[in-house]
């Protein structure tokens, strides 16, 4: 099996087995539901596999739990993912929960439109 098709593959399974918080944000990304953006989930992208991507403005939403605090592996993915022209931000997964008008007031400034 090639390597596109095994991240194809593995995106999927992400999809179908996706956390509750990235059901949450997905909820609120879908369907251009954020002034009109598209988002997709669980995208390939070079090497990696990012959670929601939206590539006419060229922004990527990751949700994470604890264990990604101070991650070495996620500074390496996001320097690379800098390189490629796109923009990463992170919350954590409290953060989708409880404040997601925040979480998304955020994605809205970074993406450059009003909120």
């Amino acid at each position: 099996m090639t390597l596109i098709r095994r991240r194809t593959k593995l995106s999927r399974s992400l999809r179908a087995r996706s956390t509750d918080t990235e059901a949450k944000l997905w909820m609120i990304l879908r369907g251009r539901h954020l002034s009109s953006m598209k988002w997709r989930r669980q995208v390939p992208l070079g090497p990696y596999i990012v959670d929601f991507l939206c590539f006419d403005r060229r922004l990527i939403v990751e949700c994470d739990g604890s264990g990604h605090a101070d991650n070495a592996y996620d500074q390496t993915r996001d320097a690379w993912i800098d390189k490629q022209g796109f923009k990463v931000l992170r919350f954590w997964n409290h953060e989708v929960w409880q404040n997601p008008t925040g979480v998304t007031d955020t994605i809205l400034a970074r993406a450059g439109l009003p909120f």
